[in-house]
């Protein structure tokens, strides 16, 4: 995990001891917006746009979830970086067709040949004016909702105005204690910390299994973006999170509710493709070497998605 500074590429790790030994996600930078009537000089056109993903990372898990629910294989093309993510950062396995990248910090210098900052993924790239649109997966995931109709057959609207209050107070707390929590109790270097961390974690996981032990979905009958934000960290949890990132209260499996929805979720049509239990160990015990300094993948443990669930 890398940075660039001032167009040159360090490899580094995230610095924690200004903040206590705590772990702060820096901020992403590249925040515009395709929009369908081209008001934001970015309008949606059939394959104009590319998406740089990593099957192992969450972040990019979002972006491939809505691609495929929207039905936008055809109108957004994408690409994949292999799953170690050593001193180069991202990788892809051969140049990069499109921009003749190695690296996606090479991608990011091809879009300001001075940046600052960390070279993360996703990545949604303008062909045509050969530029970063966006590096925000809450943002991507907002266009791929909307801005695509017009190119596809797909009308299902996954944040309904009459439920966007809603979805944002749920995406805050999920966001902030599940999604980046994991992160919070993986990346600390101090005890106070990684408990805290931890503690915000499983108090949340504990209210969203009372909450789906009496619905179907996080806001009832009807998936919303706020399950889709909260699938790719559930899909990872027992393979990754509750080893690697030391979030061991308790296994996904060992809570019924949420355990059953995660099911009931990848078993969605397209959304198993999505999941690659391999690439996501191969990422995190592979890559953090400050976490796991061997680099030895585990075996297990074997999980089984495919369980028929409750929620049909």
């Amino acid at each position: 995990m890398g940075i660039l500074i001032d167009g040159q590429w360090r490899d580094d790790w995230y610095y924690t001891d200004r903040t206590g030994g705590a772990f702060e996600r820096p901020a992403t930078t590249f925040r515009r917006w395709i929009t369908a009537d081209g008001s934001s000089g970015f309008p949606a056109a059939a394959g104009r746009y590319h998406l740089y993903l990593a099957l192992a990372c969450p972040w990019c898990h979002r972006t491939l979830l809505f691609r495929r629910l929207k039905r936008l294989q055809d109108v957004i093309s994408v690409s994949f970086f292999e799953p170690l993510m050593l001193e180069k950062g991202w990788t892809f396995a051969a140049p990069d067709p499109l921009t003749g990248a190695r690296h996606a910090y090479e991608i990011y210098l091809r879009a300001d040949a001075g940046y600052s900052g960390r070279a993360s993924v996703p990545i949604l790239w303008d062909k045509e004016t050969g530029t970063i649109v966006s590096n925000e997966s809450a943002d991507i995931i907002r266009m791929l909702n909307r801005a695509f109709d017009a190119f596809t057959d797909d009308r299902t609207d996954y944040y309904p105005a009459e439920l966007a209050a809603e979805i944002d107070a749920l995406n805050l707390r999920i966001y902030d204690t599940v999604n980046n929590g994991v992160y919070k109790a993986g990346f600390a270097t101090k005890q106070k910390p990684y408990e805290q961390a931890v503690t915000a974690l499983f108090d949340t996981l504990d209210w969203l299994e009372e909450r789906l032990s009496r619905r179907r979905y996080l806001l009832g009958d009807r998936l919303t973006e706020a399950d889709w934000r909260l699938f790719p960290t559930l899909a990872r949890f027992d393979a990754v999170y509750y080893g690697h990132f030391k979030c061991n209260l308790r296994h996904l499996w060992d809570y019924p509710a949420l355990w059953d929805y995660t099911r009931a979720l990848y078993q969605q049509p397209g959304v198993a493709e999505t999941v690659d239990l391999v690439s996501f160990k191969t990422h995190y015990y592979g890559s953090q070497r400050r976490i796991n300094p061997s680099g030895v993948i585990p075996l297990g443990p074997k999980i089984d998605f495919t369980i028929p669930t409750t929620r049909g």
